[in-house]
C-alpha cells in the first residue's frame, strides 16, 4: 500500500502540463486546479477524474488502472485531469459538476464522449476512444493522435 501511494503522489505532483507558450506538454497526468478544459481543446483528449477524497478507493483504484497504461493513452493524445478537492470548485468541476466519484472523456473538440460513476479499465476507455472519428481519421493518416 504505501509503494502505490509513492506512485499515486509522483503522478499528482507531476510538472506542470502547460509550456510557457501556454501549449500542452507531454504530461499525461495533471490537476484541474487553475486549468480550464479549452487549453486541451484540439490539443488533447481529456479524462477527467473526480473524487471526494484521494483515499477515495474508487479514485486510487482508477488511478491505477491509469498508471498500468501509461503507454496506450499517451498513443492517442490523452490528458488526464485529476480534481480530488470539492471545496476547491476548479473551473472543471463547475463545468462538469460530478457527485463525488467520476469520470468523464472529452473528445478533442470538447464534447462529452462518456461519464462514468465507477473506475473503467484503460482498455474500455481506449476503446471509446478508437471509436472516435477524429481518432480512426488519426489512424487512416498514421498518426498515432500527433497533430
Amino acid at each position: 500500500m504505501t509503494r502505490f501511494l509513492t506512485i499515486l503522489a509522483a503522478l499528482l505532483l507531476s510538472a506542470p502540463a502547460l509550456a510557457a507558450d501556454g501549449t500542452a506538454t507531454d504530461d499525461l497526468i495533471v490537476s484541474a486546479e487553475g486549468r480550464s478544459l479549452d487549453e486541451f481543446r484540439w490539443i488533447k483528449r481529456p479524462i477527467v477524474v473526480f473524487a471526494d477524497n484521494p483515499a477515495d478507493p474508487r479514485y486510487v483504484q482508477q488511478m491505477q488502472f491509469i498508471a498500468d497504461r501509461e503507454e496506450a493513452l499517451r498513443e492517442r493524445d490523452v490528458v488526464v485531469i485529476t480534481d480530488t478537492d470539492p471545496s476547491g470548485r476548479s473551473a472543471i468541476r463547475q463545468e462538469l459538476r460530478p457527485r463525488e466519484f467520476m469520470l468523464v472523456l472529452l473528445a478533442k473538440d470538447g464534447s462529452r464522449v462518456l461519464r462514468k460513476p465507477f473506475p473503467w479499465s484503460v482498455r474500455e476507455i481506449t476503446r471509446s476512444i478508437d471509436k472516435l472519428p477524429a481518432r480512426q481519421q488519426e489512424v487512416r493518416d498514421g498518426r498515432n493522435g500527433a497533430p
